[in-house]
C-alpha cells in the first residue's frame, strides 16, 4: 500500500484512501479499508462521535428471524418505493444487510438481545416482519458510532483530522480524476480514492429532525467536481418529531414506539391513521389533518409503552417537561431524510472516477421515492465497506506539480431560505411555489426545486398538489442534474 508521508507545511498528505465525514458510513468504511492493509485518513468537521449518525434513533433492518427472508426484505423495500426503488440496490442490501450486521458484532458493537442471548428484532412502519435490530433501545447511533469511533482512534493505519472542513475536491484537470480533498484550513490531501460520507440535506428546510450541518456540503463539493445529483426532489419527512416545546423543538420520537404500540389521535381525541403504515402516508395524513383543522400539532400516545424501551427519548421529553407515561406528546411532520444525493453505482463509485460517495450524502436508488425505516443504517455499512474495497482497485494518481487549489467558502443557507423551501417544497408542493425557489440564493435549493418541477406526478414522499396522481410513465425514472443545472430523467435498473 502507500507509504504514508506527514507532510511539511503546503505539502499534501498521501494515503490510499481519503473518507470525508465520520458518521456510521465513513467510520465504517475507514475501518474496512483499514483492516485490508490501506492506509487511510479521516476529515470530520466535528469530533469523533458527534455526527448526525450519533443522534440515529433507528436501527438496522436485515432479515435475521426465522420467519424472515432477504426475498420479504426485498418486497418491503420495493413496496415502500413506491416503483422507483433500483432493484439491484436493494438486492445488494437485503443480501449483504445480515452479514454487516455480524461483522459490527465482531467489531464489538452490542446489540440488544432478549433474556435467550438472541437478537431482539423491532418492528417499523413498512416492514412485515420485525427486523429491526437495536443497541440500548433508541440509542443505536451513539452506540455504533462511538464503538466505531473508538476503534479508528486506536487503528496505526488510520489519521484523523477532527474539527477540520474540505472544502474542496482535488481534480486533475486534464481528465477530471478526483486526486483528493483541500480543507477550509488549507491543509491537502491525495489518495487512491476519496469518500464522501457527508450526510444528508434534510437540515435545509426550517422544520427538522437533523443536526445544523445537514445542509448538503458534500453534494456541492461532489457537483463542482463534476459529479451527477439524483432525486433530490425525494425529501422524507418523519411523521413523528415534537413540536411546539422550546429547547425539544424537531426532537425525532423513533418510529419503533409505534412499533411498540404507540398511537397517533387528532384534536378530537381519535386515532385517524394505520400508524405503522410507510412514512409518507402517515406523514401526509397528519399534515392533512392540521390543515383541515388549523391545529398545529397532534397527540402520540405512548402510555402503553414500556419506557425502559427507549430511555433516552423518555429522557429527553421529561427533560423538555413531557411525561409520556401520563400525556400524549404534540407531534408533527419534520424533514428529516433525503432520499437523492450524489448518483452512486452499487460500490458507491460517482461518475467522477476516484470520486466515491456512501450513506446519505449518495444516491443508489435503493430508498425509492420513499425510504423503508431502518434501511438508511444498514446501507451505510454494506455501501460503505464496499466502497472502501472500491477505493482500493483505484489507480494511485499524482498530483501535478504546483501549488493546492484553493479552498472554496461552504455556502451556508440563511434562515429565509430555509423557511422558503419548507413553505415550498414541503409536505405538499405547487409549480407557483417551485417556481419561486428558482430564484433562492442557495444553489442546492435552486437544484431541488428544478428536480421537483420535473416531476409533474405525486409519488412517495414527493407530493404535487398540481399533480394528484402517479405517473406510470416515470415509474423507475429518476431526476439527474448535472452542474448546468438543468435536470432529465434517467432510468435506472
Amino acid at each position: 500500500m502507500t507509504e504514508p508521508i506527514a507532510p511539511a507545511p503546503g505539502v499534501a498528505a498521501r494515503a490510499d484512501v481519503v473518507v470525508v465525514g465520520a458518521g456510521a458510513a465513513g467510520l465504517y468504511a475507514a475501518l474496512t479499508a483499514a483492516r485490508a492493509g490501506a492506509d487511510v485518513l479521516l476529515i470530520s468537521a466535528t469530533p469523533l462521535a458527534e455526527t448526525a449518525s450519533y443522534w440515529a434513533q433507528g436501527g438496522l433492518a436485515a432479515a435475521l428471524a426465522i420467519d424472515d427472508s432477504p426475498e420479504l426484505h426485498l418486497q418491503d423495500t420495493m413496496t415502500a418505493g413506491r416503483d422507483l426503488v433500483r432493484r439491484s440496490a436493494a438486492q445488494v442490501l437485503v443480501d449483504e444487510a445480515p452479514a454487516a450486521v455480524a461483522d459490527l458484532e465482531q467489531l464489538g458493537v452490542r446489540f440488544d438481545a432478549d433474556r435467550n442471548g438472541n437478537l431482539s428484532l423491532g418492528l417499523e412502519g413498512g416492514h412485515s416482519r420485525r427486523r429491526v435490530v437495536h443497541a440500548g433501545g433508541s440509542t443505536t447511533g451513539r452506540r455504533v458510532v462511538r464503538q466505531l469511533s473508538a476503534l479508528v482512534v486506536q487503528d496505526p493505519r488510520i489519521e484523523v483530522w477532527e474539527r477540520t472542513r474540505a472544502a474542496t475536491l482535488w481534480t486533475d484537470p486534464e481528465d477530471g480524476r478526483c486526486l483528493g480533498v483541500v480543507c477550509e484550513n488549507g491543509r491537502a490531501a491525495t489518495a487512491r480514492a476519496t469518500i464522501l460520507s457527508t450526510g444528508g440535506t434534510a437540515a435545509l428546510w426550517s422544520r427538522t429532525t437533523n443536526p445544523p450541518g445537514s445542509v448538503g456540503i458534500g453534494l456541492m463539493l461532489a457537483l463542482h467536481a463534476g459529479a451527477k445529483l439524483a432525486d433530490l426532489e425525494l425529501v422524507q419527512f418523519h411523521p413523528t418529531a415534537v413540536t411546539g416545546v422550546p429547547g425539544r423543538e424537531g426532537f425525532l420520537v423513533t418510529e419503533a414506539i409505534r412499533g411498540e404500540g404507540a398511537t397517533l389521535h387528532g384534536p378530537d381525541g381519535e386515532r385517524f391513521v394505520e400508524e405503522l403504515a410507510p412514512r409518507d402516508e402517515v406523514a401526509r395524513a397528519i399534515d392533512r389533518l392540521l390543515t383541515e383543522t388549523g391545529a398545529d400539532h397532534v397527540g402520540l400516545d405512548m402510555r402503553a409503552v414500556d419506557p425502559n424501551r427507549f430511555p433516552n427519548v423518555v429522557r429527553a421529553l421529561r427533560d423538555a417537561g413531557l411525561d409520556p407515561a401520563r400525556e400524549l406528546i404534540p407531534v408533527s411532520p419534520a424533514s428529516h431524510y433525503c432520499m437523492g444525493g450524489v448518483e452512486a453505482d452499487l460500490h458507491g463509485r460517482s461518475t467522477v472516477p476516484g470520486l466515491l460517495v456512501v450513506g446519505e450524502s449518495a444516491c443508489t436508488g435503493l430508498h425509492g421515492a420513499n425510504r423503508l425505516a431502518s434501511n438508511s443504517l444498514s446501507e451505510c455499512f454494506v455501501l460503505g465497506g464496499r466502497a472502501a474495497r472500491a477505493g482500493l482497485d483505484e489507480p494511485f494518481r499524482a498530483a501535478p506539480a504546483g501549488p493546492t487549489p484553493a479552498a472554496a467558502a461552504v455556502s451556508i443557507p440563511d434562515r429565509e431560505t430555509r423557511e422558503a423551501l419548507w413553505r415550498d417544497a414541503g409536505l405538499v408542493r405547487t409549480a407557483e411555489g417551485l417556481t419561486r425557489l428558482l430564484d433562492a440564493p442557495h444553489p442546492l435549493v435552486r437544484l431541488i426545486a428544478s428536480n421537483a418541477l420535473l416531476r409533474t406526478e405525486t409519488r412517495g414522499a414527493h407530493c404535487r398538489a398540481d399533480f394528484p396522481e402517479r405517473d406510470p410513465a416515470l415509474d423507475h425514472r429518476h431526476a439527474v442534474v448535472g452542474a448546468d443545472g438543468l435536470p432529465a430523467f434517467a432510468l435506472w435498473s
